[in-house]
């Protein structure tokens, strides 16, 4: 590989013997023509766009400004959200927006009022009234191995929000004492739903993270918007995601310079190396991030556990590795190796390239569905820096 584009290379043919002032005319034109050459080519190529990085130091918050946004909320990336305004109310459509799913069955909404009071059975859905500034409609919630939300652990502690068992063991009587007006529930959640349902409390399926557009799972926030009446804030706060996203996406488009890594997702789980899918949320962000992922010729829409021998032959020479897991203690490189010894073996190890998410020390499965800009923007620091310069990782870090 040539040197980066802003570096001039050159070299300048020395004579032999230093025999005076005039063997050295020759190679000292030689090299003055050739800096001036170099000082050509830097002033005609476009500087790097700061704009993206200026936007992402922005600190004021989007709840700030509420007023100025419209209460009418318009779907344009979520596959699993319609929404009509009828003479009878507002009709919400639901469904599952998983490209393999052949029977999809549409749930239907008819928001007449205000709900002010809602379980919620998985950490994204919290972090979808989190994101809004809502913690306090969420009176239960199902047991969370980690709450990183500071107000909803005060709301536990006050008894404020109750927690209501896990699937297939809810505590009915306080799932009833809570006096929900919708519980939300998950796809991937199995078992313990059918007991709720006899309580006679409306069931809301919340399928946000099957969304494959990193927008669109954003997006879900418009139904707890609509739900709650929090219209404007809900268009607020995703106007903001939307901006900063699409801003960084585009800036990483236009450099028509940019050299394209590659990049290798997951580790070996269990029954094997566990790879998100060519068409999946992840892949998405790798390519927006400026990237190109070794599994893009992958047709699954979500995470599939392949052959280990088949993803580190893709893997094992690429620029970056993707991972994550929970892990109470420090997890390094040396940690990922004692796993594998083979994983020391691969490019993006040797070169330190090895993005990882601890998912014990960060919110990401409470908050990264609905902070898709700050996901891109952590890839973005890791494969371009340069595009980025002042932005500090929120979720993925290099292993050390």
């Amino acid at each position: 590989m040539g040197p980066p584009a802003h570096v001039c290379a050159w070299r300048v043919p020395f004579p032999r013997k230093a025999s005076g002032m005039k063997n050295l005319t020759l190679p000292l034109l030689s090299l003055l023509l050739l800096l001036a050459s170099c000082r050509r080519q830097e002033a005609v190529r476009p500087d790097v766009s700061h704009a993206a990085n200026e936007l992402f130091k922005e600190s004021s918050p989007a709840l700030s400004d509420t007023a100025s946004y419209s209460d009418t909320i318009t779907i344009r990336y979520a596959r699993g959200l319609q929404v009509s305004y009828e003479t009878d109310g507002i009709h919400v459509c639901i469904s599952n927006p998983d490209p393999s799913v052949t029977n999809r069955q549409t749930e239907e909404l008819i928001v007449r009022e205000p709900a002010r009071r809602f379980i919620c059975t998985t950490a994204l859905q919290l972090g979808n009234f989190e994101v809004l500034g809502l913690e306090d409609c969420i009176v239960g919630m199902n047991s969370l191995r980690n709450l990183f939300s500071p107000r909803m652990k005060r709301q536990m502690q006050d008894g404020t929000t109750v927690r209501i068992g896990k699937e297939g063991n809810f505590d009915l009587e306080t799932v009833i004492a809570t006096r929900p007006d919708y519980i939300f529930v998950s796809a991937s959640k199995h078992g313990g739903f059918e007991a709720l349902r006899e309580c006679n409390i409306p069931l809301v399926s919340h399928h946000g993270y099957k969304e494959t557009d990193p927008l669109g799972q954003a997006e879900w926030i418009k139904l707890i918007g609509l739900l709650t009446s929090q219209t404007r804030r809900a268009n607020a706060v995703f106007a903001d995601i939307e901006r900063k996203y699409l801003a960084l996406r585009d800036e990483v488009a236009q450099q028509d310079s940019l050299t394209l890594p590659t990049v290798v997702s997951g580790r070996q789980l269990r029954d094997g190396w566990y790879v998100a899918g060519g068409r999946s949320y992840l892949a998405r962000l790798f390519h927006d991030a400026g990237a190109r992922y070794v599994m893009s010729d992958n047709q699954d829409s979500g995470g599939r556990a392949l052959d280990f021998e088949a993803v580190y032959a893709r893997g094992l020479h690429a620029d970056f590795w993707q991972t994550d897991g929970s892990f109470d203690r420090e997890f390094t490189l040396q940690t990922l190796a004692d796993e594998d010894p083979r994983y020391a073996t691969m490019d993006a190890y040797r070169r330190g390239h090895v993005l990882f998410c601890n998912l014990a020390r960060t919110p990401y499965r409470e908050l990264a569905g609905v902070q898709p800009h700050l996901l891109l923007a952590d890839f973005v620091k890791a494969f371009h820096p340069e595009i980025l310069p002042d932005y500090v990782p929120t979720y993925y870090m290099f292993l050390k």
